[in-house]
């Protein structure tokens, strides 16, 4: 039996890098996202190009109703699911005393309710398996925090903080989960920085480039793999030698 795989934001960036690398390696996969209609043409070309079973199903982060759904669905189609990749997340980036109620609220309910609501909801489902590997995507900036960036910080922080406790309240039932910081990654969202920045950014960087999706989807594929099964609580830095 193929094992099963729940990747939210998987259509693009670092989720669809997980997405494709996991499908790879034979696990059966979940795309979950925003848009429906982009998650379904995302599985149909993964589950083409893999020979793997993947489905697609739209969701929001921000509601609670609706990932529990997706957690329902997940099930309900794939019969398990073996590995949950916590991935969706924004940026609603700002001063301190400029910052709006509503750019905290979103940010934190997005990318730290989200992993709460929806571990909770899969976690049942891996405990009578006995088995499961959860791996939340945090960042170096819930390390180090970084300025203009209080709610990220502190919604990537909280998740460090949620990996760490499931890691201990579930470690016996044959559960792990754990965290990955990402430094700075090609994305959509460095391709937006100016370049004296993101060169700024680069001479920082210890190995003197940007991450790419694939150097953080491969540590997703250990984490998720029986390769790390005596690994469970820990935050992995995936920043090229950042300082923080």
């Amino acid at each position: 039996m193929s094992k099963v795989a729940l990747i939210t934001g998987g259509t693009r960036g670092i989720g669809l890098a997980v997405v494709n690398q996991l499908a790879s390696e034979g696990y059966d996969v979940v795309i979950a996202a925003t848009k429906q209609e982009v998650c379904q043409q995302v599985a149909s070309q993964v589950g083409e190009t893999w020979g793997v079973r993947a489905i697609g199903i739209g969701f929001d982060a921000a509601q609670s109703d609706s990932i529990e759904a997706l957690a329902k669905e997940a099930v309900s189609q794939m019969g398990r699911i073996d590995v949950l990749v916590n991935n969706a997340g924004i940026a609603r980036d700002n001063l301190l005393l400029r910052m709006t109620e509503a750019e905290w609220d979103v940010v934190l309910t997005t990318n730290l309710k989200s992993v709460f609501v929806l571990t909770k909801a899969v976690i049942r489902t891996m405990m009578k398996q006995k088995s499961g590997s959860i791996i939340n995507i945090s960042s170096v900036i819930g390390v180090g925090g970084n300025a203009g960036q209080a709610n990220y910080a502190a919604s990537k922080a909280g998740v460090i903080g949620l990996t760490k406790s499931v890691a201990k309240e579930y470690g016996g039932k044959g559960v792990r989960c754990n965290a990955i910081a990402p430094g700075f990654i090609e994305t959509d969202m460095t391709h937006a920085l100016p370049k004296d920045q993101l060169d700024t950014i680069i001479q920082g960087v210890s190995l003197k480039r940007l991450g790419t999706a694939n150097d953080v989807s491969g540590v997703v594929s250990f984490l998720a793999s029986d390769l790390s099964a005596y690994i469970t609580g820990q935050v992995v830095s995936v920043d090229g030698g950042m300082p923080i």
